[in-house]
């Protein structure tokens, strides 16, 4: 690992409360490795080996049943993934792979548990971790259920913006074939959503996005901060 990513790992949530030996131990037993785009990191079913922290690139979480496949996130630098499995030493609920050339921590799973047994700071910090993401996963199923597709895409795009520090042109940050997986639509459903934002004052050309209204956008999408999560797309 590269001197220049202790401080930024260090200031994770998850770490930032471990005593520098416990955090020292830790570390002794990372892999750092670097992987290029489309490469699978771990594959749902398996039993969880490493707790992954993205420090440069790109990652999608996916899940596959009876021939189909769904995003579930991505994850982005700096961020673990799959944590629950790591300390329940569970099999993994998804898939992982690399949607760029990703540099990775790999900390072996049983040396995670070993100090979530032995550092009280970190198990809170863990728990403390798994309730913000057990209360993604709630706020992400509500917006499956209760908005319509063009409600979800016109969300999704009020977020994009609101990241993208308000500026009202910008481009997706992945295909639109995956935000349809993300959403919960076929790519067939996704291209009706976008014509439809077209009287909302939204246009779409290719990655590219354009908001002429964002009130009408906002009034679409209504905004709420017991469904709308200012860390989406989620990372678990």
């Amino acid at each position: 690992m590269r001197p220049s990513d202790v401080p930024d790992l260090r200031d994770l949530e998850l770490f930032r409360e471990m005593p520098g030996e416990r955090f020292d131990e830790l570390m002794r037993g990372a892999y750092v490795q670097t992987f290029p785009p489309m490469v699978d990191l771990i594959t749902e079913g398996d039993m969880s080996d490493f707790l992954h922290v993205v420090l440069e690139g790109r990652v999608e979480l996916f899940a596959s049943w009876n021939g189909r496949e769904t995003t579930i996130a991505t994850v982005e630098p700096i961020s673990t993934f799959i944590l629950a499995a790591t300390v329940k030493d569970a099999p993994y609920l998804m898939s992982a792979r690399t949607l760029e050339k990703s540099r990775l921590i790999l900390l072996p799973s049983s040396d995670v548990r070993k100090v979530f047994d032995a550092d009280g700071a970190f198990a809170r910090s863990v728990v403390s971790e798994l309730s913000a993401r057990y209360r993604a996963v709630v706020k992400n199923t509500k917006n499956l259920k209760l908005r319509s597709s063009i409600e979800r895409l016109a969300n999704y795009v009020v977020h994009q913006y609101e990241i993208g520090g308000q500026n009202p042109e910008f481009d997706l940050p992945i295909e639109k074939r995956k935000i349809a997986s993300f959403l919960g639509m076929t790519p067939e459903n996704l291209s009706r959503a976008i014509r439809g934002l077209r009287s909302y004052g939204v246009e779409f050309d290719a990655q590219h996005v354009t908001i002429s209204d964002l009130d009408a956008l906002r009034g679409l999408a209504k905004p709420s901060p017991l469904i709308d999560d200012a860390d989406l797309p989620s990372v678990f």
